[in-house]
């Protein structure tokens, strides 16, 4: 006799609002008419992100494990939680936004057209709204946060799966530079399935030497010296493999600058802030519950692989003229900088190396969005200015769109008084506590690489003159100006007066082992 699993509908209250919203979205494209598909869409998936951000709020302090031990609500996957769905719901804003091109919006009508033909040229030009973007984006972000509460290996493939494939959709969505679009929507599936199969196969190979799935069944096994040391080495490399790749992780990042580049900005910025915190939730999940017996085992990996990380995103990140795929190897040196933070927990995945990971993804994240959504103002005669040479002037154009830029980029640089010196501060401190001050002076000196191609970007938009070709600035609507207003004034307060929030990390520490 099967019987049903034991549910905590409270504890389940996040994913069933963004769930629901999902479905919800759905069953809208299907029935509302199409001129007012646009407006539902954009309410209903604003209503399940902050209806899922604010659950989250009440559950503060919660510890349990439900659904027969697949998920776990503690802390750390909370908090989590609340930052995916606060994050999502600002993406969801500049998918909304439509006063920079009210002719040409950021998504193509109809993906499936083939590039160049007679209804791809006639979709290029017409003024109707893409939908489906936004049941797919809420998918991702269920997705997301179901993959940072996972307490299973096997819930943990699902939701890496159901956050990956709208996004592998959206990044083919762009309505200009289509071969670019899916050229970068090919590559991500691709490579995205590789890192999915070897999840699987490490999966397969865990259970092999465990015979459990369950992270807290994987640990009590590795504790009583039962599993076999091959196969659970083996099976571990492959599962963080598959995370890395999700998290930009060099030597696993190949896939990231082709698709920051060809995908819609929106899409960029979106998949750019909540996929980092969605990845990074997973591997401090995966190897301080499912693996923290086996500390020094997966240890100097992670060691290794920070250096590179940070060694690629920085050297790399100096030859760019793309301001996305610039920003794109940004992002590759921030998860090396991150990955200082997971080397900086304590024994049980406590102390202040979690609290400091998780406020650095918050601050990495709100960063990335604002930066992608200023990028979007600056516009020429074929939709944004993305490369360096038509930034140059910037500030005598438009002063406060170049301040708001400057800010964002003085914040990735981690230059003091901004949310990225606080969040950089606080890992390295983590880091040195727990003894691997090796890798904090090869990551202070990463970010002294990488402050060069801010400050360039900074230099070019106030102290060179302004080409007379070149792009406008446009008047953004309501969606981004919410979206920058909020990104901005959570920078500076998180670098001026971050204690509440670095106080409210530092509670959230914890994982249900």
């Amino acid at each position: 006799m099967i019987e049903a699993p034991d549910l905590s509908p409270a504890a389940l209250a996040p994913l069933l609002f963004i769930f629901g919203a999902a479905c919800v979205g759905v069953l809208v494209e299907a029935f509302v008419p199409r001129e007012r598909k646009h407006a539902v869409q954009v309410a209903v998936g604003l209503a399940g992100t902050l209806g899922a951000f604010v659950s989250t709020l009440l559950l503060a302090g919660r510890r349990e494990v439900t659904a027969e031990g697949a998920l776990a609500v503690d802390g750390a996957g909370l908090f989590l939680q609340a930052t995916i769905a606060g994050l999502g719901a600002l993406g969801l804003l500049l998918f909304a936004e439509r006063a920079l091109d009210p002719a040409r919006p950021a998504f193509v009508a109809s993906a499936a057209v083939p590039v160049g033909s007679p209804q791809d040229r006639e979709l290029a030009t017409t003024t109707r709204v893409q939908t489906e973007v936004y049941p797919l984006a809420t998918f991702a972000i269920g997705g997301m946060m179901l993959f940072v509460t996972a307490n299973d290996l096997l819930v943990m493939f699902l939701a890496l799966e159901v956050l990956s494939f709208p996004l592998y959709l959206l990044s083919g969505m762009a309505r200009r530079r289509r071969l670019l679009s899916q050229e970068a929507a090919v590559k991500y599936f691709l490579l995205g399935a590789f890192a999915s199969a070897f999840f699987l196969y490490g999966l397969a190979l865990v259970y092999g030497a465990t015979g459990t799935v369950s992270l807290r069944g994987i640990r009590e096994s590795v504790q009583a010296g039962t599993s076999g040391d091959l196969l659970l080495v083996l099976g571990l490399a492959l599962l963080v493999v598959g995370l890395l790749f999700k998290a930009s992780v060099a030597p696993f990042h190949a896939w990231t600058p082709d698709v920051y580049q060809g995908a819609p900005t929106p899409v960029t910025a979106f998949m750019g802030a909540c996929t980092k915190v969605a990845a990074f939730g997973a591997i401090l999940r995966l190897l301080y519950v499912g693996f923290g017996a086996e500390e020094w085992t997966w240890r100097p990996l992670i060691y290794g692989v920070a250096i590179v990380s940070m060694v690629v995103g920085a050297v790399l990140g100096l030859t760019q003229t793309d301001l996305k795929r610039m920003l794109a190897y940004s992002s590759i040196a921030h998860a090396g900088f991150l990955l200082t933070g997971v080397l900086g927990l304590g024994a049980g995945g406590t102390g202040s190396g979690l609290a400091a990971t998780m406020f650095y993804l918050l601050t990495y994240g709100l960063t990335t969005l604002g930066a992608f959504a200023v990028l979007t103002l600056v516009r020429d005669g074929d939709g944004e200015a993305g490369h360096l040479s038509q930034w140059a002037g910037l500030a005598s154009r438009s002063p406060l769109t170049a301040a708001v830029m400057a800010l964002f980029l003085l914040a990735l640089a981690g230059i003091p008084l901004t949310a990225g010196f606080t969040g950089k501060f606080a890992v390295f401190r983590a880091a040195i506590e727990q003894g691997a001050w090796p890798l904090v002076v090869v990551a202070v000196l990463a970010s002294a690489v990488a402050a060069f191609f801010y400050l360039r970007v900074i230099v070019l938009m106030y102290f060179s003159p302004p080409a007379a070709d070149g792009p406008t600035v446009g008047v953004p609507g309501l969606p981004t100006t919410l979206v920058l207003a909020v990104t901005a004034s959570a920078t500076l307060l998180l670098g001026i007066l971050p204690g509440a929030v670095l106080d409210l990390a530092e509670r959230a520490a914890t994982f249900v082992v």
